[in-house]
């Protein structure tokens, strides 16, 4: 299953920054019709650790978007959303 529906947010500093820190959960990056990365962790701080470059593969494949979702079953989540929607900068679940 896909992540719930949402409105999904410009990958921005301008619409991460408002985010409560230790929101526990996981997200996703993405361009219209490409998925880029999936995550798990404080959505807050991943996402700014994302902007600021922590990843090459995420920069160059570049992202205008992201989605999430808490929960306290990340790990299982975050396999779940990559094998389902197989991200180009994430190994392979397993």
């Amino acid at each position: 299953m896909p992540f719930p529906e949402q409105i999904a947010r410009s990958f921005t500093n301008a619409s991460v920054y408002p985010l409560s820190p230790n929101q526990m959960g996981v997200y996703g990056l993405f361009r219209p019709g490409h998925w880029i990365y999936i995550g798990k962790g404080d959505i807050r701080q991943r996402l700014l650790d994302h902007l600021n470059g922590d990843n090459p593969c995420i920069l160059g494949e570049g992202p205008t978007h992201w989605v999430d979702e808490v929960t306290p079953l990340m790990d299982a989540r975050e396999k779940q959303l990559i094998l389902e929607l197989k991200p180009s900068c994430n190994q392979i679940a397993g």
